[in-house]
């Protein structure tokens, strides 16, 4: 894209800093070069920066010993003995991983906070809620930070395949879509356990409820939310789907046997370990047939399988219409997502690919902000514009962002957090955030300059209505929160 005229520079290097990365206080850095500025951001994510960041492994064999601390509380009640301990157990359970669900968060947001590869960390944040694992569920608490550390970040600059791969196989995906409760209905597990159950004994082989047969949430949402999209859906972008009910079992067949065996874990004492075994007993055993494909039983079907939806042309145009989506517009332009499922298909799924067509579609660069900041983009973009660093930080580890209705590492659904404004512009949202910036403003406004950092980080961006009321306002205090209240700061 040609970009001659200063002016047109200008606006291209605040479009650059605003709408591509998290904000910038200057515009100095992407001001030279603004794709080029981008371009060179793309390549595997950073390493997190925290302290107590524990491994996916470590996150589970942690879960394991509050399974076995409830149970030694549990028999020493029975015995009439009691601890002392009046917390229930939800609440023993969030202590339990407090320190390391605060490190966790602290760590994605800090990291983003003083990242000086803005986009690359956007990247980072859209693949983690595209692949979602959340700590709403009891089952993926404690690995949600160790996932994004390890299945997210390290592939983001390689190939989907290998995303997918990575994603999928991770323990804390598993974990959280129940394949750790799923067996093959002929498999020798299930037949061993329903041979036991008949001669009246306990089947104790792990901790948790008892397992019975196929469970199928890992296999619909890779289908539907992971590679192909919802069936029927997508209309105006080439549509979506294509797979049916027994795809979806049949998936669900292959998944079997992939599992994060608990008690393996504990005999093991090695914290650095990637959790994830294929375990043949619970493999459902015989070909299975996925989207008019036959596939072979054992462990090989998983990757086949994954590679072949890679490269599923439906998963070409749900892909390139959600990072259009993220970037450029709630209902992104059919010729931006046209052009980014030709990229994807024809680099066969090459991330960095991808990305350098997004940043040179002119799509990309129309002037007009089109997307709101989620609560946690506002929140992490405040903290760039101020310098805060991490300490944004200190005193919350998620520096507010669930007040703002967005509990990070904690989407309410594998589906993630919704990606459109109108999810985020209700009445009281809105209030949040005014209450939020005025709490800001009143912090820092006495020793912030809101007047020229609006002019020094907006740049053309910046409306004269937004400069003259930030110049009228009564104080520093309310002048910053006038800026961070700003539409051209809510939007990017």
């Amino acid at each position: 894209m040609a970009m001659n005229a200063p002016n047109a520079n200008s606006l291209q290097a605040a479009i650059a800093a605003h709408r591509f990365g998290l904000g910038e206080p200057q515009l100095a850095a992407p001001a030279a070069d603004p794709q080029g500025w981008l371009a060179a951001q793309i390549g595997p994510a950073e390493p997190q920066r925290g302290n107590g960041l524990v491994s996916g492994a470590e996150g589970a064999r942690r879960f394991v010993e509050f399974l076995r601390e409830q149970r030694q509380r549990q028999a020493q009640a029975a015995r009439g003995m009691n601890d002392g301990d009046t917390r229930s157990g939800e609440q023993q359970f969030g202590e339990h991983f407090r320190q390391i669900v605060q490190a966790d968060v602290r760590a994605r947001l800090a990291t983003a906070a003083l990242s000086t590869r803005p986009f690359n960390e956007r990247l980072a944040l859209f693949w983690a809620n595209h692949f979602t694992v959340s700590m709403a569920k009891a089952s993926a608490r404690g690995m949600v930070g160790a996932f994004e550390r390890e299945a997210i970040r390290p592939h983001i600059g390689g190939s989907f395949e290998a995303l997918l791969k990575a994603s999928t196989r991770h323990a804390a995906m598993l974990r959280y879509l129940d394949n750790e409760l799923s067996a093959g209905p002929n498999s020798t597990f299930v037949r061993r356990s329903a041979r036991r159950r008949a001669r009246g004994e306990r089947d104790d082989d792990r901790p948790g409820p008892r397992i019975s047969g196929l469970n199928e949430n890992l296999a619909r949402e890779v289908l539907e939310l992971h590679t192909l999209g919802v069936s029927g859906g997508g209309a105006a972008y080439g549509g979506w789907g294509g797979y049916t009910q027994a795809d979806v079992t049949e998936f669900a067949r292959v998944l079997t046997g992939w599992r994060v065996p608990l008690r393996d874990l504990m005999a093991s004492g090695d914290a650095a370990t990637q959790p994830t075994r294929f375990d043949p007993s619970w493999h459902d055993p015989g070909d299975k047939t996925v989207l008019g494909k036959r596939y072979r039983e054992g462990p090989e079907a998983l990757d086949a399988v994954l590679a072949d939806l890679a490269r599923h042309p439906s998963t070409a145009r749900f892909i390139a219409t959600k990072l259009a989506r993220h970037f450029v517009a709630d209902e992104p332009p059919p010729q931006l997502v046209a052009r980014l499922a030709s990229s994807f298909r024809s680099s066969d799924g090459d991330l960095p690919t991808l990305y350098r067509t997004l940043i040179e579609a002119p799509e990309t660069w129309l002037p007009q902000p089109a997307k709101l900041k989620t609560p946690e983009e506002f929140v992490l973009s405040s903290a760039r514009l101020l310098s805060l660093g991490e300490r944004a930080f200190e005193r919350a580890a998620d520096g507010g962002i669930g007040a703002l209705g967005q509990r990070v590492q904690a989407a309410p659904s594998p589906a993630g957090w919704p990606d459109r404004a109108e999810e985020w512009l209700g009445p009281d949202a809105v209030w949040k955030r005014v209450e939020w910036a005025t709490r800001v403003g009143n912090l820092l406004g006495r020793g912030v300059d809101a007047r020229a950092l609006a002019r020094s980080s907006l740049g053309p961006l910046l409306a004269e209505d937004t400069a003259r009321q930030i110049e009228r306002a009564a104080d520093g205090p309310q002048a910053l929160a006038l800026l961070l209240l700003a539409p051209e700061f809510q939007r990017r």
